[in-house]
């Protein structure tokens, strides 16, 4: 699973204070323990969050130093507490952070422009970057591995928020899907085996260079632009079939065999392995779906149709027993929402084709079959939809919003816990701020620690 905890700003703010400081005399804000704030560390992620118009809650010469200093805090407890970092997990999201970086950009020689310093470089800095992030996140869980909310906790909770500070709470539905994947005709898959292996021959061969193929007709859009290239990946990262080929593979100048995956038929170049993590190209080519076997499909969803809405069988019947969803269909076909792991969706969280289906239907119908993509494996798909149920747009209630009153009650303890733990920490770790930056209201009660060397 890859780290979601820092967000493009921070990275860029970090990088680009690593540079400043190459042609910046260093002036100290603020010491931690050991460790000095730098002016410029502050001046700069200011600086980057003018330009990303990202609003700071108060003065952004004390909230940013401030912050900095409790990742500090953060830091020093996981050098106490000997955090190791899981080096794959970094690593793959360093490289997804630099193939970012590539696509806005749009070279790897407009990024080595953008942030002076070659990639080999700016790989280190960030990887120093998620590493301490890593670090900070892990004492912080560790911290509040055990908050969990009774629904006691949650009614008490609830019963202390402002009526006028209430979430608003958009509109949500609850929806069923039945999805059928049109057969693909055994000569349709034989061609792209074929254009594969003519692919792999040409390389074999040296006739041609795979970063050459992969751009002209691979059919992964993240990866073509690049020739193919993944950059380095942990094996629990990549689809299990993919990973263990490009794992087996230990000729560079050679091409794998062919390789099935939920995601069509690749063939594989490795570029380095390093540990447990590999650097691959490679060329995707999905088979196509015809017009017939996309209105056979359609035809027979349109006639599982007919019989639900005659009462021969439920929707969750047939869910169960011809979709081939795997998410839904053990669940009597109900969509499961992955960013709060609950039934409930907002619109915008639905898939394209589901969510403008859903948009015009009364709770209880059943959309006529349609097309869609599937978000997972960008295959054509046949689906229908049941809406079971609407909430219409609301101020947050306890029975209706039970789940999220109950994120809300654990974030809020949470938040505690690590208050308190700060404000403790505080007391064992040496604080001095220069004159000039303590007119500050701070969060934290920084200046009755504040002594001189």
């Amino acid at each position: 699973m890859k780290l979601r905890f820092l967000n493009v700003l921070m990275l860029i703010a970090v990088v680009a204070t690593a540079m400043a400081q190459n042609n910046v005399a260093e002036e100290v804000a603020w010491v931690i323990g050991d460790e000095p704030i730098f002016k410029s560390d502050i001046e700069e992620q200011y600086q980057q969050a003018l330009y990303e118009r990202v609003a700071i809650d108060g003065n952004p010469y004390c909230v940013i130093p401030e912050q900095m200093a409790v990742d500090k805090l953060f830091l020093d407890q996981a050098r106490i507490d000997t955090v190791e970092v899981q080096s794959s997990t970094i690593s793959a999201e360093v490289e997804s952070r630099i193939n970012f970086f590539i696509a806005n950009l749009g070279s790897k020689e407009k990024v080595e422009e953008y942030f002076r310093m070659p990639l080999p470089r700016l790989r280190e800095k960030l990887n120093e970057v998620y590493s301490d992030q890593y670090c900070i996140q892990q004492v912080q869980s560790e911290l509040t591995k055990n908050v969990k909310a009774t629904p006691a906790d949650v009614r008490k909770y609830f019963n202390t928020l402002p009526k006028d500070s209430l979430p608003y709470i958009p509109m949500q539905v609850e929806t069923q899907i039945i999805t059928i994947n049109p057969v693909i005709p055994q000569q349709e898959i034989d061609e792209v085996k074929a254009r594969l292996r003519d692919y792999a021959q040409q390389v074999n061969s040296g006739e041609r260079e795979f970063s050459t193929l992969a751009i002209l007709y691979s059919q992964d859009q993240s990866t073509a632009v690049y020739g193919g290239e993944t950059g380095f990946q942990s094996r629990s990262v990549l689809l299990p079939e993919y990973a263990n080929a490009a794992f087996n593979l230990n000729d560079s100048k050679r091409v794998s065999n062919i390789v099935e995956t939920d995601d069509g038929f690749h063939i594989i170049q490795l570029i380095e392995k390093r540990g447990d993590r590999v650097n691959t190209r490679h060329i995707l080519l999905r088979p196509k779906v015809s017009d017939k076997d996309l209105t056979d499909a359609l035809t027979r969803l349109d006639s599982v149709r007919s019989d639900i809405i005659a009462g021969k069988h439920t929707f969750e019947e047939m869910a169960m027993y011809i979709s081939q969803d795997k998410d839904s269909r053990n669940n009597n076909g109900n969509m499961l929402n992955e960013k709060n792991h609950s039934s409930r969706f907002e619109m915008a969280d639905l898939p394209a084709e589901v969510g403008k289906k859903v948009s015009l239907m009364k709770p209880g119908e059943i959309s006529e079959p349609f097309v869609m993509i599937n978000p997972k494996t960008r295959r054509e798909q046949v689906a229908m939809v049941k809406l079971v149920k609407r909430v219409d747009g609301h101020k947050a209630d306890l029975a209706e919003d039970y789940m999220i009153i109950k994120e809300m009650c654990e974030a809020a303890a949470k938040e505690q816990i690590i208050h308190d733990w700060v404000v403790q920490k505080q007391k064992s770790v040496y604080v001095y701020i220069e004159e000039g930056w303590r007119n500050c209201d701070f969060k934290y009660d920084w200046l009755k620690k504040d002594t001189p060397k």
